[in-house]
């Protein structure tokens, strides 16, 4: 069996309970280790093998899943934050279908997640936003054209980008160019939930400033929005006494 496990968006008290159980149980770990805390892996099987896949290709991953599969060994994928978002999991899913192995899929905190709790903000504020585009800028790997960051500025929701810092004057001017207002708040969170955690406040034409000068060049999420001010927002309905839900009725 292959295990693919979220490890969650840095801090090794984050991963989920059935993820820890799972590295403790496993015969082999496969890690992203240029992004995963490598405290995770404290709690393996003194004999468990460990590969760092920064350091490997897909087919070498695949050749060791397949090798500990003939061996009747439990193998546990180990993908930063949630690796539903930028895990590269299908072509993984795919091959594995293809040799008939069975494998499942556990859930991890994304760092999306962990910047806001780093934030102590809500994404979904009333009255403010009540979408969140998770995106990334196009670099050495593209975007489709119908997902520019420009495209989704002009709806103004909530935005939040991943894999962006390293280009973040010509994210800002796509930004800006799509519909934000160069004052609209933003924020950077460089890597959020671990001990050197570290945010910043801006504005979407100060982004690459900020960054700049506070020497953030990789390993932070940038948000972008009104949101990100907290302010300005109605009151939810959920909790108001007004408002009539099916286990409460409004007074």
């Amino acid at each position: 069996m292959i295990h693919f496990v979220g490890a969650g968006c840095g801090a090794e008290d984050l991963i989920t309970v059935r993820g820890q159980r799972l590295i403790s149980e496993a015969d082999v770990i496969i890690y992203a280790g240029s992004l995963v805390n490598p405290a995770l892996l404290d709690g393996r099987k003194e004999d468990a093998k460990v590969y760092n896949s920064a350091e490997m290709t897909l087919e070498e991953v695949l050749s060791v899943m397949y090798e500990a599969e003939d061996r009747g060994q439990t193998v546990v994928r180990l993908h930063t934050g949630d690796p539903c978002l930028y895990g590269a999991i299908r072509e993984q899913m795919d091959a594995l279908d293809a040799h008939g192995i069975a494998y499942d899929y556990t859930p991890g905190v994304s760092s999306f997640c962990g910047a806001a709790a780093a934030l102590n903000m809500e994404y979904t504020l009333p009255g403010v936003s009540q979408s969140v585009v998770i995106t990334r800028m196009a670099g050495r790997t593209p975007v489709p054209e119908r997902e520019s960051i420009r495209s989704f500025a002009q709806h103004k929701a909530t935005m939040v980008l991943f894999l962006s810092t390293g280009l973040l004057e010509k994210t800002q001017g796509e930004l800006i160019e799509g519909g934000y207002d160069p004052e609209t708040p933003a924020a950077i969170v460089y890597k959020a939930t671990w001990p050197d955690e570290r945010t910043f406040i801006c504005t979407v034409g100060t982004l690459a400033q900020c960054a700049e000068e506070n020497g953030v060049k990789k390993t932070a999420l940038i948000i972008v929005g009104d949101t990100v001010a907290q302010s300005g927002y109605a009151r939810s309905e959920l909790y108001n006494p007004t408002f009539a839900t099916e286990f409460r009725p409004a007074k």
